[in-house]
């Protein structure tokens, strides 16, 4: 595509220019390369207790609420949490309410 100077565009000729350009920007395949996504595991009750810093009570309560089943693998007696989306999970639960379904009070 031949280069046009911005004010020389018509609008749809902008638009048309613009969604090329994310386009490109979206699907490059050297956009993904080198970019490695290492995920954060935490095992068992008791790396849910490190990662939160709580009890092994209320680590157990928090994963019997099912607040954060999106977040946990389990085979058998294995508890496998991924880390990062159960802190998310819990960040937004934690906007919305406790875990008792009690609101909070302003």
């Amino acid at each position: 595509m031949e280069q046009q100077f911005l004010i020389n565009m018509s609008s749809d000729e902008f638009f048309s220019r613009l969604k090329e350009c994310f386009a490109e920007a979206m699907f490059a395949p050297e956009s993904n390369e080198g970019v490695k996504v290492k995920k954060h595991y935490v095992y068992g009750l008791q790396g849910l207790c490190d990662l939160l810093g709580c009890s092994t009570a209320t680590a157990s309560r928090i994963k019997q609420s099912g607040v954060i089943d999106a977040a946990i693998s389990q085979i058998g007696n294995t508890i496998i949490i991924d880390a990062d989306l159960a802190v998310d999970l819990l960040k937004v639960k934690k906007r919305t309410g406790n875990f008792h379904g009690h609101t909070r009070k302003m």
